[in-house]
C-alpha cells in the first residue's frame, strides 16, 4: 500500500476541478487511472507510487468523472476530453512535458494525449490500454460488466465485487474486502450515478463516438514516435490480450511485455514487477 508522502489538493483546469496527489521530485510522471466504478487515481496506483517516488515526481489525478474531481465525460469523444483535460493539468502544474502511465481508460487518454500533442510526452508506459480494437467486435464479458454497472438494477457492492473479482484481476480472491468498500462508496455518489462516465455510446452520435473511441484506426499512430512499454495480461477478460501485439505492430518506437496468470489490473498484481520496469524503462536517458 502506498506510504510516500503525499500531498494533495484540487487544481482548477479550464473551470474544472481536479484532485491531485503528488509525491516525490524529479522527470514529472502522471498516472492515469482506469474506467472502472469507483476508480480512483491512488486507490489504482496504491501499489506503484512509493516505489516510483524516489525516481520521479509522481502526479497522481483523479480523472474528470472519477474521485474528487469533476465528474462528467464528454460522451462525443471521451478520450479526447481526458486528453485535454490532462494536458491542462500539467500546463497548471507548469509541466512542461511528462512520461504517462495509463492503464485501461487512463491509457488511452495518455495516448490520445500523445498523439494530440507529442512534444508535451516523454514516454508512455500503457497497460492493457482502452481504444485498442475494443470496439471491434462484441465486446468481452468484463466489457459487459463494467458497462452495465449503472443499468439494470443500478450499481451494487455485489456487481462491484463480480466485477473485480471476476473480470478485473487473475486470482480474484486476492483482492481484499476493504478495497471493494472503498470503491463502492465512490461507485455510489450521486453525482455519478446520474451520469456515469463510462457508458456505452448511445443516439445518433454512437457510430461516431465509436469510431473515435478506437485509437487503431488513427493514421497518426504509425508515426507516434513517442518511445512507448505495452504491458499486458495474458489473462486480460476485460480488454483482450490480441490488442499488446496489435498496438505493438503499430507504433513504431514500442515495447512489449505480456506476462501470465494476470489480468487487466497488471499494475496491482504484479505490483514488483511492474514497479522495476516502470522506473528503468522512464529511467533510461537513451
Amino acid at each position: 500500500m502506498t506510504t510516500a508522502q503525499l500531498t494533495e489538493r484540487i487544481v482548477n483546469v479550464a473551470g474544472k476541478p481536479i484532485f491531485v496527489s503528488e509525491a516525490g521530485t524529479g522527470p514529472a510522471v502522471v498516472m492515469l487511472h482506469g474506467g472502472g466504478p469507483g476508480a480512483s487515481g491512488v486507490s489504482n496506483y496504491s501499489r506503484n507510487i512509493n516505489a516510483l517516488a524516489p525516481h520521479f515526481r509522481v502526479i497522481v489525478p483523479d480523472m474528470p468523472g472519477y474521485g474528487r474531481s469533476i465528474k462528467g465525460v464528454d460522451q462525443a469523444d471521451p478520450f479526447g476530453y481526458l486528453a485535454d483535460t490532462m494536458r491542462g493539468l500539467i500546463d497548471e502544474l507548469d509541466v512542461d512535458s511528462a512520461h504517462l502511465i495509463g492503464n485501461s481508460y487512463g491509457g488511452a487518454a495518455a495516448l490520445r494525449l500523445a498523439l494530440d500533442t507529442p512534444d508535451r510526452v516523454g514516454k508512455l508506459v500503457l497497460m492493457g490500454p482502452g481504444g485498442i480494437g475494443t470496439t471491434r467486435g462484441l465486446p468481452t464479458a468484463g466489457l459487459k460488466s463494467l458497462l452495465s454497472y449503472y443499468t439494470g438494477d443500478g450499481p451494487s457492492r455485489d456487481k462491484l465485487a463480480a466485477f473485480i473479482r471476476q473480470y478485473l484481476v487473475y486470482d480474484g480472491a486476492s483482492v481484499p474486502d476493504d478495497l471493494i468498500d472503498l470503491r463502492y462508496q465512490a461507485s455510489i455518489d450521486p453525482e455519478v450515478v446520474a451520469d456515469p462516465p463510462l457508458r456505452r455510446p448511445s443516439g445518433l452520435t454512437a457510430l461516431r463516438t465509436l469510431w473515435r473511441m478506437d485509437l487503431t484506426r488513427d493514421p497518426r499512430l504509425k508515426h507516434l514516435a513517442t518511445p512507448t512499454l505495452i504491458l499486458w495480461g495474458r489473462d486480460d477478460k476485460v480488454n483482450r490480450p490480441s490488442g499488446g501485439p496489435m498496438l505493438l505492430n503499430l507504433l513504431p518506437n514500442a515495447e512489449l511485455v505480456m506476462t501470465a496468470h494476470t489480468g487487466h489490473w497488471m499494475q496491482w498484481e504484479r505490483a514488483e514487477l511492474f514497479n522495476r520496469l516502470a522506473i528503468e524503462f522512464l529511467g533510461d536517458e537513451r
